[in-house]
């Protein structure tokens, strides 16, 4: 009897996170700064465009009961917040030591925008999911490996053109799994705050 439960669609849980999307004047400057390593690292999992954005909560396998209250907690964790500028800042990997797993962008926060809506979403849906234990780090994943790969010392020295664009909402998506690369389904778009003036 469990087990019928449990296959019946409404039980599957949905993989949700919420992210920031990134323009495409600054896609096409991820795509002129990697394009050289692409080449160098051709069996590496490069990210597809459309899959490239910067993760501000990873929710997981979420109970389809929850996906109304999610929606509306992070609404709120998004009317908190006021919208900001950012700009792209440069190569870096996950392990920052020894050979590499995660390539990325990072992103500029130099006013803690991004890490404060973080920790908001945290706050907001820490009664139903766990907090993240990770320290926050704005990035936007370009590839993957593994094995891990031996990237070259001027790796971190490749040229990013500072691309800069004002963050007004952000997004939550659900993950579907696929081959060759999972599909990111946006469900709902929220606004940041505008600041206010004086």
């Amino acid at each position: 009897m469990a087990r019928d439960r449990a296959s019946r669609p409404e039980a599957k849980l949905h993989r949700l996170f919420v992210a920031l999307e990134v323009p495409a004047a600054a896609q096409l400057a991820v795509d002129a700064a990697v394009a050289p390593w692409r080449e160098v690292f051709p069996r590496a999992r490069w990210v597809p465009v459309e899959n490239r954005h910067v993760t501000l909560r990873f929710l997981g396998g979420t109970y389809p009961r929850l996906l109304a209250w999610v929606q509306e907690r992070v609404g709120e964790a998004a009317a908190s917040r006021d919208a900001f500028e950012t700009r792209l800042s440069g190569l870096g990997v996950f392990p920052p030591q020894g050979k590499a797993r995660v390539l990325w962008v990072g992103l500029a926060d130099p006013d803690g925008h991004m890490a404060a809506l973080a920790s908001a979403l945290d706050a907001a849906l820490a009664p139903e999911l766990t907090p993240e234990s990770r320290a926050f780090a704005p990035h936007l994943t370009v590839a993957r490996s593994d094995p891990p790969l031996a990237l070259p010392p001027d790796f971190v020295d490749t040229a990013v053109e500072p691309v800069a664009w004002r963050v007004e909402r952000i997004v939550l998506f659900e993950s579907h799994l696929r081959r060759p690369a999972p599909i990111y389904e946006p469900l709902a778009a929220f606004a940041l705050r505008e600041p206010s003036r004086g």
